[in-house]
Order: C-alpha cells, then sequence, then structure tokens
C-alpha cells in the first residue's frame, strides 16, 4: 500500500531514525494502519502485542465451519514489521501505563518508553453477565476460540454416525453479521454437507437455532435487508427468533426469558464484545462498555500524548460503529496529529467516512448496504452482493499468500461443498496464549 494521502499531500516528514517514538498496543487493524502510516512518515514505531500474529475477524467463522484454515486469516506480526519501516513488534501483553512518565510495562521484556502511544487493544466478548454465558459458551471472535468451537462442532457430527439416537443442537446467540453468518453457514453444512459425508445421518438430526432479543436481525441494516435476511435463513432451515431474550446458559440447554427452554449441544455467543478487563487499570478515563473516551481528535480525555482507536475506543460525543472500517481510518487518522503535534500544529477533528456495511447468509446470498451520497443508497442483495463480499474479504487479507490460499479454499468450498464439506482440520493453535487483541488486521 502507498503512503496515506494525508502524508504525501501534506509534504510531512520525519528524518528518518530522528522521528517520535510512538508505541502502539495492539496490532489489529487500527493499529496496523497507524504503524503503517508513522512508520513511512519517518517515526520510530513499535508494535506490541500478546499474539505473533493478528487475525482477520470477519473471516473467523469460516474457520470454525472448517472452510478456511486458521493460517489462512493470519499474519505474522514480525512480517509486518520488518516491512514497515521504522517499525519493530515485541510479543508481549501490557501489563500497566505509567502516564506521567510516557512508559509502559510488559510481562515479556522491560518496559518501553514512548513519546506517543496509541492504545488499539480491541475487545473481547461480552456477556452482558448472562448466568452460565462465559462457562457454558462458545465464541468465534478470536482465532484459538474459532478452532476449538470448529472441534466441537465437527466431533459431534463424527457422533452422530455412530449414534443414531443422538441430535445435534446448535443455538446462535445474537442477529449482527456474525451470528447470521455462522448460522447460515451450519445451515448449510446440516443441508449439504451431511448428505454427502454422512449418508447415513438424516439430516433433520441437526437443529440450528439463531435467537436474538431485538426485533429484527441485522438491526442497523434498512428493513428490506432485514427480511431478505431471515427469508433466506429459514429457507436454508435455521429457526430464526427474534424478541427472545436469554436468561441463563447451561451445560445442555439455554433459558429463555419467557420460559421456554431450548436443548443445545452447542451455545456458540455471537451477541457482542466488550472491553478487555485490563484497561481498567491502565489510568484513563473509561466510558460505556469500558472503552476509553477520547475526545474528537482521537486523544485520551486528559491525555496530550496518548490516543485510543479502534473498538476499544469511544468518542464521547460521536460513538462509531465497533466494525473495520472505523479503526483503520482512527489508525490513519491519529498518525496524522502525531504529524500536527510534533510541527506544533493544533490537532483535527476525526471525521469517520461511511463506506457502507455487509454481511453474508450463505453461499450466493449476502446482503450490502452502501452509504448514502446525496441521500440517494443503492443495496444488493443476492449473489452480486456476495461476490462483492467475498472480493472485499479478501482484498483486506494482508499478506498475497493469504489472498491466494483462502480463496483457493473459498473457491473449492463453493464448486466442492456437496463432497468435501468441512472437512477442513487445520494447523495447531498455541494454547499459551489467547489472540483477543490480535483480530483486526489491515491489508497488504
Amino acid at each position: 500500500m502507498n503512503i496515506p494521502s494525508i502524508f504525501r499531500t501534506s509534504g510531512d516528514a520525519f528524518e528518518p531514525g530522528r522521528g517520535p517514538r510512538v508505541v502502539i498496543v495492539g496490532g489489529g487493524f487500527g493499529g496496523t494502519n497507524a504503524a503503517r502510516a508513522l512508520g513511512r512518515a519517518g517515526a520510530r514505531v513499535i508494535i506490541v502485542d500478546k499474539n505473533p500474529y493478528t487475525s482477520f475477524q470477519p473471516l473467523l467463522y469460516q474457520v470454525a465451519t472448517g472452510g478456511l484454515n486458521p493460517g489462512d486469516v493470519t499474519y505474522r506480526l514480525r512480517s509486518f514489521a520488518a516491512r514497515t519501516p521504522g517499525c519493530r513488534f515485541r510479543r508481549a501483553k501490557v501489563t500497566g501505563v505509567d502516564l506521567g512518565a510516557r512508559r509502559i510495562q510488559c510481562d515479556n521484556g522491560g518496559p518501553i518508553d514512548y513519546d506517543y502511544l496509541v492504545l488499539a487493544q480491541g475487545v473481547g466478548a461480552n456477556f452482558f453477565g448472562t448466568p452460565g454465558a462465559e462457562e457454558f459458551s462458545y465464541t468465534i471472535y478470536t482465532r484459538t476460540a474459532s478452532v476449538k468451537t470448529r472441534d466441537v462442532i465437527l466431533s459431534n457430527l463424527e457422533a452422530l454416525d455412530t449414534n443414531p439416537r443422538k441430535n445435534f443442537d446448535v443455538v446462535v446467540v445474537g442477529g449482527g453479521p456474525t451470528g447470521v453468518e455462522m448460522a447460515g453457514t451450519l445451515a448449510e453444512m446440516k443441508s449439504v454437507g451431511i448428505p454427502a459425508i454422512f449418508p447415513d445421518v438424516a439430516i433433520d438430526r441437526v437443529h440450528v437455532t439463531l435467537v436474538e432479543m431485538a426485533e429484527h436481525l441485522l438491526m442497523p441494516f434498512d428493513g428490506g435487508l432485514r427480511h431478505y435476511t431471515r427469508r433466506q435463513l429459514q429457507r436454508r432451515g435455521v429457526d430464526v427468533r427474534t424478541t427472545s431474550a436469554i436468561a441463563e446458559i447451561r451445560e445442555d440447554s439455554v433459558l429463555l426469558r419467557d420460559g421456554s427452554t431450548l436443548p443445545a449441544d452447542l451455545v456458540i455467543w455471537a451477541a457482542g464484545v466488550g472491553a478487555h478487563g485490563d484497561v481498567a487499570g491502565w489510568g484513563v478515563e473509561l466510558g460505556s462498555g469500558g472503552r476509553i473516551l477520547v475526545g474528537p481528535d482521537l486523544r485520551v480525555k486528559g491525555q496530550d500524548r496518548v490516543f485510543a482507536i479502534g473498538d476499544g475506543a469511544l468518542i464521547e460525543d460521536n460513538p462509531l460503529p465497533q466494525l473495520a472500517q472505523p479503526a483503520m481510518q482512527e489508525g490513519v487518522w491519529a498518525a496524522k496529529q502525531v504529524l500536527n503535534l510534533e510541527a506544533g500544529r493544533p490537532t483535527e477533528k476525526f471525521s469517520y467516512l461511511d463506506k457502507g456495511t455487509m454481511a453474508t447468509i450463505g453461499r450466493n446470498a449476502a446482503v450490502v448496504q452502501m452509504a448514502r451520497f446525496h441521500g440517494l443508497r443503492v443495496d444488493f442483495t443476492g449473489f452480486v452482493a456476495w461476490v462483492a463480499w467475498v472480493g472485499l474479504h479478501l482484498y483486506f487479507l494482508l499478506g498475497g499468500r493469504n489472498r491466494l490460499q483462502s480463496m483457493i479454499n473459498l473457491a473449492a468450498r463453493y464448486l466442492t461443498f456437496s463432497r468435501q464439506a468441512s472437512g477442513i482440520i487445520g494447523d495447531i493453535v498455541d494454547e499459551g496464549r489467547d489472540d483477543a487483541d490480535a483480530g483486526r488486521p489491515a491489508e497488504k
């Protein structure tokens, strides 16, 4: 990628090796975009992340259902740093932030001093205090969690073949894009994959239920797209239950607030994300959901040299959706403000450019909601939207190898799904560390 236009047109650059020292906590979408922009402007950048890789979170549901290997949607942060001028990487977890001394403490290696700090630590699953949710449900927000979910799915499918009295009941909690994508893919595994690789297993022994407490699925989307999504899921055999709140997750069932109970061999929690608990000890001001409060220029409230971006940040007077595009744009914007501060110029208010949003339901079915232009908006559904979804997600994968490998695997799944189903087993995950922070990379 070329240097962002804000640097090309302004002529701002630091003398190589003498630019400010910028520490970026988190190697996701926001962190890598900030690092790339700052490094190419001459800053000395250090990315700190507790994982050696960054994961492309929007495709983790494909890992969870066996469509992609974990390596297809991850990229080594050391490789990213090596290809970014002035950038270094340290694998470590941040254990403390000394705002007065401009220093962060890490669990691996000594403290790191900074001139500017960019907090792009991301978020993790938010169970909203639901009893039993953390203990008895699985998530797909990280690479490690997605692999664990995949293994549970495939193990239960195998058990159907040897135990004729067993059913496999899956409950997906949350009707946003993650929940819709997961439920749709599971339904296709049921209707297409099982007859191909488990010919002795009746497909009605697998039940997929999608539970959403709101009135509609995909609430931020227009009404027509929401109705299309629901029809497509139901056509694929998903039991869609809206206006249904979860009261408790149990080991083998889900209790709804209306008193009814759903049997559940697997509960997949896709109902939302929340801030990491460690952030509360960093001495920064927090807002709703434990997110770091920032001003219009993305600086942390009360701090002159500390920025917060991405899902873990909250603009006090203009909350943004917790999506990849805001994080990417915030990363570049924070980099620009570092240049402004070093040049003695005032910082500028961040302005988010909404380019639209999308979600896939299954093969040949997706919804694309374009941003409004002069009051008009053109939305897409069906095969055209699905092709757009695939193309955009492949484009934003970090490495060329990742793009090619993912394209091959997705094409194989599309063309030979009825024969191969979801037989990919994948590589081994480092169980020593979870990757909750590393879920947002930028494209190469």
